[in-house]
């Protein structure tokens, strides 16, 4: 049977939740998705328009589609979750599992080890975690050791082999730390009394274990065993300083699974904290890579699936930013304020924190995907049609319009290129007047460009508001450069970003790091430009000075400046010293006019 064409195929899909696979022509799967209603989400791939390239190129790759029916929408984020993992499809986000966790093991056995793990055996152990650092489960293993006396030998201590006194006790016996089951000196009861404690510890309930440790220390001190008693006051501190260092949230705050995501144009990070009785026992950020346009609910929902399954975490409530869609099992809350928005807050901050450290290390060790990611971020934020890899910046100085001067500087790929520098001694314009020096400026920067044939940037900036952007404008009208480069100008009292026929100005987020670079551009014009007046300034006030000396000329100050590097030096000198550069005569004049002064 010859295989049905997509206009078939499409017609033909379920309204039903469930999860879709598209296959390329050559059969093989280069997506996974999920939907709640499989006909109409696989539609919307095939009637609307994609703004994001790579989604457009997948549609055309589409040659068939399968599909899989489920009961649940849990079910079928479960199911996508599975297969992504399984086939990694191309045009998929990355599910990226490679880290063997460790794991805390209560053996089933008599008299159960209790010990760290990285591999699971189906034999009815009992197993805690996975955790995401070693470190946590040393820490727990201490405190546990620390309160309770266990066994570490790997005996089999069966009754038959105990009352056949098959065992001797060993060191860990006489240092005190096991109570010797091994030759009957500690009952099965008493043990798994302590193994039930251990369990309740390690899930983070340490109330049973103070309030039955309260009960021992006073049962000895009335017994007058005090030193006993004084044993169990440590054991209790302990497990209070523990308790004390594990962020505690709010007691009523139990068994709930915190979710929250920042993302970029690359990458989507989610953290995940896990709540029990009160207090957070786990802290995971999962980075996926984006190959589409995915929303952050998207992402948000497929990391939940993924998270709880590899946590094994069976909480029925989870609090998250936004609304999510994962089924009826489990109760999904926003929280607005109190200690809920505090611990999803803290959430957040940990996503954050996970970015900020990638950001630094992938700057060390690929300077070049740092720097792709900026300019996709700028190129999204500032709606260009591309990624302003060179862009220049402009600024004005003058004051109270003496020594005008403007300063125009480069950043390739969101980095200083100084060599590229260039400041402008404004010449057709007189008295203080912004506008005009700035359409000079840019008039004169863009036709040397254009007669040298030099690349052109991506992305002008001009330091000021509507008036000196009309005014940049009306140049690269002049040049038929408005439709060949990009413009925006930026307004420093509100960090306002404005653009050619807009009168609505852009704000950015303060945060944001497409402002970052912009003020970084504007600063570093700023400060050129100023440096470039000063300098100017300072030299027409010293060459002024010399030159209100009658009988000295332009080549005579050229000389003595030549010479003597300062006009200080020149005043200082005697006459002896002038003669040997200017003559006798010049040099008389020199000594008499500074004699005066």
């Amino acid at each position: 049977m010859q295989k049905p064409t997509l206009d078939i195929q499409l017609k033909t899909l379920p309204h039903q939740p469930g999860v879709y696979q598209y296959f390329d022509a050559n059969n093989k799967l280069i997506y996974v998705g999920k939907a709640k209603d499989i006909k109409k989400r696989v539609s919307s791939y095939f009637t609307k328009t994609h703004d994001n390239g790579k989604t457009r190129v997948l549609v055309k790759k589409i040659a068939q589609i399968k599909h899989i029916v489920v009961e649940t929408e849990t079910d079928a984020l479960l199911l996508e979750n599975n297969l992504i993992k399984k086939h990694q499809p191309r045009y998929n986000v990355m599910l990226k599992d490679d880290k063997s966790y460790p794991w805390i093991c209560i053996k089933n056995e008599r008299f159960p080890r209790v010990f760290p793990t990285r591999r699971i055996f189906k034999d009815g152990s009992e197993y805690f975690g996975p955790y995401t650092s070693m470190k946590t489960v040393w820490t727990l293993l201490d405190l546990i050791k620390g309160l309770y006396n266990l066994r570490t030998c790997n005996y089999n201590l069966s009754k038959e082999k105990i009352e056949a006194q098959k065992y001797k006790v060993c060191l860990e016996y006489h240092l005190g730390n096991c109570k010797g089951p091994c030759e009957d000196l500690q009952s099965e009861e008493a043990y798994n009394k302590n193994i039930k404690a251990i369990r309740e510890i390690i899930k983070g309930n340490f109330k049973d274990s103070l309030s039955q440790f309260k009960m021992q220390m006073k049962q000895l001190a009335q017994d007058m065993q005090f030193e006993e008693a004084q044993r169990i006051k440590e054991k209790i501190e302990v497990l209070e300083n523990y308790q004390v260092k594990s962020t505690v949230v709010n007691p009523k705050i139990s068994n709930v699974d915190v979710f929250s995501i920042i993302s970029d144009e690359s990458y989507g990070y989610i953290n995940f904290l896990q709540l029990s009785y009160g207090s957070i026992i786990r802290s995971h950020t999962l980075e996926i890579k984006k190959k589409l346009d995915e929303t952050d609910k998207e992402l948000l929902e497929l990391a939940i699936t993924e998270i709880r399954q590899r946590f094994s975490s069976n909480s029925k409530e989870i609090y998250v930013p936004f609304k999510v869609d994962l089924g009826d099992e489990i109760k999904v809350s926003i929280p607005k304020l109190g200690d809920k928005k505090k611990i999803l807050e803290l959430s957040l901050r940990n996503a954050k924190y996970y970015r900020m450290e990638r950001f630094k290390q992938v700057k060390i060790v690929d300077p070049d995907r740092h720097a792709n990611r900026i300019m996709a971020q700028m190129k999204s934020d500032l709606r260009l049609n591309e990624e302003p890899r060179h862009i220049e910046c402009f600024d004005n100085s003058n004051i109270q319009g003496t020594y005008p001067v403007a300063a125009c500087v480069v950043f390739k790929d969101g980095k200083p290129s100084k060599k590229d520098y260039r400041h402008f001694n404004i010449k057709t314009v007189e008295g203080p007047d912004d506008f005009a020096s700035m359409e000079e400026v840019v008039y004169r920067r863009y036709k040397r460009l254009l007669e040298e044939e030099q690349p052109l940037p991506q992305l002008i900036i001009i330091d000021g508001g509507k008036g000196q952007l009309s005014s940049a404008l009306k140049s690269l009208d002049m040049l038929r450069l408005r439709q060949k480069i990009a413009i925006i100008g930026i307004a420093k009292r509100l960090e306002e970003l404005f653009y050619p026929d807009d009168p609505i100005p852009l704000y950015l987020d303060k945060k944001s790091e497409t402002l970052k670079v912009i003020q970084q551009l504007r600063n570093e014009a700023h400060r050129f430009g100023i440096e470039h007046h000063r300098n100017r300034r300072s030299k027409n006030a010293l060459t002024t000075e010399l030159e209100t000396i009658n009988g000295i000329g332009e080549q005579t100050i050229i000389a003595l400046m030549k010479h003597f590097k300062s006009v200080k030096r020149i005043a200082e000198a005697t006459v002896e010293d002038l003669e040997k550069v200017v003559g006798r005569a010049k040099a008389k004049k020199i000594k008499a006019y500074y004699s005066k002064t």
